[in-house]
């Protein structure tokens, strides 16, 4: 019998178009129902499986375990890989990789080791339609999303490159998650059933699309979700985000406290700290005023410097001064300084040309 894909493996309609969809993503109960069709034996889908994402397999045809015959017929049958188009070390060890796809667009994933971890950092889309006013990625446009597989794939890349387990992942790279919902959710549920990394160990991030943290929260993922505020106001937020004008933060602050009733999760607040726009004591005792009895948690990042605007970073006074007036709050609070800096890894970094 001749191999062909079947239904349930397509990702969603706005991704790239393909008569055959990739394998990567695909659970071990799909993946048995797919060699069924094909008329093997069901313990070949665990085969399959094992050799997929334990293994690191890029072609079907290199599963020795499968009958010779059959390989062949699975010749035109993608696993769904990337290739590695580019590569750079920062002096801290950071890694990242830019990675070409079937169809030859360019998306950038970043390896962060240290000495209990091993984080990636995954992108959800070919660039960024959120032209975020601090941000490399929204400045290159967007393309396409990424299916459910060019997500995934970016954690075993990472996995394989460092010969080590991923332990945390982070939806934080390019794109605007939410706006990418069902691939996303998708790629989360591999990513902990198949690859086997621990739900908690996941954190999703997000500008905040009207009605898809909700639509997050029906899945019950248990996983952390980060909410990209960076200011304490609309007015601010809308200079320094403009995709948020349409969605008032009391709105966003709205579905976030019903995420946590939802979920019983907190909710982490990602705020990019910029020098003498958003750093003031006045912009902090506003932030906390907002998140008052909030289940959440504050996550302040010092900006990384992008060559097309000249935001600077706050100094560690004026740092440590926000900190201090949060804490006084009671608003729970760290300070996050981003890894990988010098190779154009960092927070706000990620684009897609070598630099």
């Amino acid at each position: 019998m001749s191999a062909t894909p079947f239904v349930s493996l397509i990702d969603s309609p706005n991704s790239i178009k393909s008569d055959i969809p990739p394998l990567l993503g695909a659970s071990v109960t799909e993946l048995t129902a797919w060699v069924q069709q094909q008329g093997q034996p069901g313990y070949r889908g665990k085969q399959l499986h094992d050799w997929i994402y334990n293994k690191g397999v890029r072609s079907l045809a290199d599963i020795s375990v499968l009958p010779k015959n059959w390989r062949l017929e699975l010749a035109d049958i993608p696993i769904g890989r990337s290739s590695l188009h580019y590569r750079s070390v920062a002096p801290d060890g950071t890694v990242k990789y830019l990675l070409q796809l079937t169809d030859g667009e360019i998306v950038e994933t970043v390896g962060i080791p240290s000495d209990k971890r091993l984080t990636v950092c995954v992108s959800t889309q070919v660039g960024c339609p959120m032209a975020c006013d601090f941000c490399a990625t929204g400045k290159g446009g967007y393309k396409r999303n990424l299916t459910r597989a060019e997500i995934v794939d970016q954690v075993l890349t990472v996995q394989e490159d460092f010969q080590q387990r991923v332990s945390n992942v982070v939806f934080m790279g390019m794109g605007e998650p939410l706006l990418n919902t069902e691939n996303v959710i998708l790629a989360i549920k591999s990513i902990n059933q198949d690859v086997g990394i621990g739900a908690r160990s996941l954190t999703l991030s997000t500008v905040g699309i009207r009605d898809r943290i909700l639509q997050v929260a029906e899945h019950q993922l248990q996983i952390t979700l980060a909410v990209s505020l960076h200011a304490p106001n609309q007015a601010l937020r809308e200079q320094l985000i403009p995709s948020a004008k349409p969605y008032p933060i009391e709105d966003l602050l709205a579905e976030c406290r019903e995420y946590v009733e939802i979920t019983g999760r907190r909710v982490t607040f990602e705020y990019i700290l910029l020098a003498g726009v958003n750093d003031l004591p006045e912009h902090a005792l506003e932030l906390s005023k907002r998140l008052r009895g909030f289940q959440s948690h504050v996550n302040l990042i010092p900006y990384n410097p992008i060559q097309e605007v000249d935001y600077k970073r706050p100094t560690r006074d004026r740092i440590e001064t926000f900190v201090n007036v949060l804490q006084q709050q009671n608003t729970a609070v760290s300070v996050r300084y981003s890894r990988g800096l010098e190779a154009d890894a960092a927070c706000g970094q990620l684009r897609t040309s070598k630099r």
